[in-house]
């Protein structure tokens, strides 16, 4: 099957990988072209960790050059999210499956409305998290962390769901699980949360640039943030009367470390090896991206729904401080949606938006 991939960071890179090894044809567009220079130059992709070899995927030069495959897969930060997909649009056929990476902030809505706008209707698939982990080590070289056991999918509208699976199972393998729909995934991806504690947690250490072990700093009093921010969360879905993984079970999913709490799961990752420097950059996309486009619809959720999120709220409260800026304002998907009660939200994730005739 061929895929298009958009994005040109670790997790792209790590996805074509992971593509071209199970036999699959991958090409992957950069939106600035810097990250691919050299791969479009001739130059090889090296991969190590978890999947290693030399691969060429192939390197698209225009957003066209994307369309042209038979998936098209987003693998990128949020909040570049809006800019790709309205230069997919144009772009986009009712032959095409579009699958989010990491699904954030509702951008597979955003996708379908602006798809209904021309009369189009197509599978959108939402991912509660990524395949793989992955870190650029430079433009041309990777190292593959962990290729997860279960990842969470849905599909837009959902009366695609079971097409949907069986599309990733092709590319990917049979490590996806269906969930009843969009607002699931939006309940499922953690990283925000997880982001939220340990970079508020480790604040300094990023600003100052040092190198220091993400896992291993993950102490119990960390651990006690993340597993009270988890609780938020999970009260939120069940006011919408939904079921979604903890974050002890997430991370026992994604890399096979169990514990009775989280500061013990997070030891025993350490003890098996499992550790990664944290950022150590101040425009990490554990704020950046994470704050706005994870957080924020976190909140918005749990207004919608009559539930409280304080330490959310405060997290965003307290980065907007330490930033100077307003990261509740920050996001460029959500607004776009017009989402105002909790009918309306779930007619939307269950049947997209309404098709234009003549679009």
């Amino acid at each position: 099957m061929r895929v298009g991939i958009v994005g040109a960071g670790a997790i792209a890179m790590g996805s074509a990988v992971f593509l071209l090894e199970r036999g699959h044809s991958a090409a992957v567009w950069s939106p600035s072209g810097k990250r691919t220079a050299g791969l479009a130059g001739g130059a090889a992709l090296d991969a190590t960790g978890a999947i290693k070899g030399v691969y060429h995927p192939r390197i698209c030069a225009a957003v066209e050059e994307v369309a042209a495959n038979d998936v098209v897969m987003l693998a990128l930060p949020a909040n570049g999210h809006r800019a790709v997909l309205d230069a997919l649009v144009p772009s986009i056929e009712p032959r095409h499956h579009v699958i989010i990476s990491g699904h954030l902030s509702f951008a597979a809505l955003y996708l379908a409305k602006r798809l209904a706008e021309r009369g189009i209707q197509i599978p959108i698939i939402a991912w509660s998290t990524t395949a793989l982990t992955s870190r650029a080590l430079d433009p041309t070289t990777i190292k593959i962390g962990v290729i997860r056991s279960r990842i969470d999918i849905a599909a837009l509208p959902v009366v695609f769901s079971d097409r949907s699976l069986e599309i990733c199972r092709q590319l990917f393998g049979d490590r996806f699980r269906k969930v009843d729909d969009l607002l699931t995934i939006a309940l499922s991806n953690l990283n925000p949360q997880s982001h939220l504690g340990i970079a508020l947690c480790n604040l300094t250490r990023i600003e100052r640039g040092e190198s220091w072990d993400q896992n291993a700093n993950v102490t119990p009093t960390v651990a006690r943030l993340l597993e009270a921010l988890d609780r938020e969360r999970l009260a939120i879905a069940a006011r919408f009367g939904r079921s979604v993984r903890t974050i002890i079970e997430h991370l026992a999913l994604s890399y096979g470390a169990a514990g009775g709490n989280v500061a013990e799961v997070f030891q025993r990752m350490v003890a098996k090896g499992l550790n990664t420097y944290g950022p150590k950059d101040i425009a990490t996309r554990y704020i950046t991206e994470d704050v706005p486009f994870g957080l924020v619809p976190t909140v918005f959720l749990a207004r919608l729904a009559g539930s409280g999120a304080p330490l959310h709220e405060s997290g965003i409260n307290l980065l907007s401080a330490c930033y100077g800026t307003d990261f509740a304002v920050g996001n460029d998907l959500l607004p776009e949606l017009g989402v105002s009660n909790v009918p309306m939200l779930l007619d939307l994730v269950n049947n997209g938006f309404p098709v234009v005739k003549g679009g």
